[in-house]
């Protein structure tokens, strides 16, 4: 643990932990929270070494519907096709975009990396947390962290607040570390997987949309 004021480095204590249940001979249990296959392709490759994983799917800010579906068959293909060292299982939750639209409530001007994405990150890992509470998992995570547009250590706040709400240790993780979101890239290419523009929610997406206009109006090099 880091002392107080000391930046942590969630990477080294996810590699203590985890080299500990290597000399232990353990292989404990992990749901894992996915938000897409892109960024949980890196993950289960690097995790797989160590756990038995279930994905847990389960993303209720995702728009519009056919978006969602989209995402979800490519993260049960990823799932089927991908060669990796252990067991992973796939378990979708509901899709509810009304419980999305309530967490954000009163958020829903704020720019995309504030206030709106750590009320949805909250809805997220705390169904996550509920369902490795109800699944006697011996961990949960998620895969949100590989993402360079994501604050780790906000993600990983959250998690260990859930984790303590709901008692199951949450794997604390920066997954973007070690080259984990450029390994996520070439497995996408590898696996032909579909990489969205924007991160889910029509709030996302309308952002992204004004980003790519502001880029092809005339005049811009």
């Amino acid at each position: 643990m880091a002392q107080d004021g000391q930046k942590r480095n969630y990477q080294k204590e996810m590699e203590g932990l985890m080299e500990g249940f290597k000399r232990e001979g353990k292989r404990p249990s992990l749901l894992l929270h996915s938000c897409c296959a892109p960024c949980s392709s890196y993950v289960l490759e690097y995790l797989s070494q160590y756990f038995d994983i279930t994905v847990y799917y389960y993303n209720p800010n995702i728009a519009p519907a056919g978006e969602y579906e989209a995402r979800v068959r490519e993260q049960e293909r990823l799932i089927g096709e991908m060669k990796v060292l252990g067991p992973v299982r796939f378990m979708a939750g509901e899709y509810v975009p009304e419980d999305f639209y309530a967490a954000v409530k009163g958020y829903e001007k704020v720019p995309e990396g504030g206030e709106r994405c750590v009320k949805c990150f909250e809805l997220r890992l705390e169904h996550a947390a509920r369902m490795a509470k109800e699944g006697g998992y011996d961990y949960f995570t998620t895969t949100l962290s590989i993402s360079p547009m994501k604050n780790a250590a906000r993600l990983n706040e959250i998690g260990q607040r859930m984790a303590a709400a709901y008692g199951v240790p949450y794997l604390v993780s920066d997954f973007k570390k070690k080259n984990g979101y450029k390994r996520s890239v070439e497995l996408s290419g590898e696996y032909g997987l579909y990489r969205q523009d924007y991160c889910g929610c029509v709030y996302s997406q309308a952002e992204a949309r004004a980003r790519r206009e502001a880029a092809e109006a005339p005049g811009r090099s």
